[in-house]
């Protein structure tokens, strides 16, 4: 007696089980996260007073600069780089 393997590949539910899983998986990858800031919060951020206020004290630390009278303070800088490393 002779046994014909018909459609064999469709009798091992393991492998269609695996298949799925990892179908699903493909298309979760696809997916990505999306951020949108909206025009509100564009204008905010650009009309923000801190923009301005930190362009004036570079505009005072190049002039202080430009005419040699800038002072670096060692301790300080020593001390503002740990802070930075540390946290």
């Amino acid at each position: 007696m002779k046994i014909n393997s018909i459609n064999s590949a469709n009798l091992n539910p393991y492998a269609r089980q695996q298949a799925k899983v990892d179908q699903s998986d493909a298309q979760k990858l696809q997916k990505a996260d999306k951020l949108e800031i909206s025009s509100q919060a564009k204008e905010m951020q650009e009309s923000s007073s801190i923009q301005a206020q930190r362009q004036e004290k570079l505009d005072q630390l190049k002039l202080t600069i430009e005419n040699g009278t800038y002072q670096a303070d060692p301790k300080q800088t020593a001390a503002d780089l740990l802070k930075h490393f540390r946290s």
